[in-house]
């Protein structure tokens, strides 16, 4: 069975960091692809930032600039650095998974973690 845990989110005041991280346990055989998601209040979940398997990575313009994301292959767990927070970027943190093929093939969330940024 495979399972995405979340921490780091927190209660941060605008311009600080706060880091992510998203530990993945069990057999992830056949990963393509890690990422985060953010969900504001009212809003839909959207893309914040993503790695793939060989490593490149991409972030959403509205993120472009502060946040980073990293992994850590021995550890099985993928990061977002979070720099220069702003306001609007208060959300709920979803940590995301697919594995493209292997025995548990599918896509993978984590239980989410709060983040929000005081003005």
């Amino acid at each position: 069975q495979v399972q995405l845990v979340e921490s780091g989110g927190g209660l941060v005041q605008a311009g600080g960091t706060l880091r992510l991280s998203c530990a993945a346990s069990g057999n992830i055989f056949g990963m393509n692809r890690m990422g985060w998601y953010r969900q504001a209040p009212g809003k839909q979940r959207e893309l914040a930032a993503t790695i793939i398997s060989g490593g490149s990575t991409s972030v959403s313009d509205s993120v472009k600039g502060r946040f980073t994301i990293s992994r850590d292959s021995a550890k099985n767990t993928v990061y977002l650095q979070m720099n220069n927070l702003k306001p609007e970027d208060t959300a709920v943190y979803y940590c995301n998974m697919y594995l493209a093929w292997g025995p548990n093939k599918g896509d993978y969330w984590g239980q989410g973690t709060q983040v929000t940024v005081a003005s």
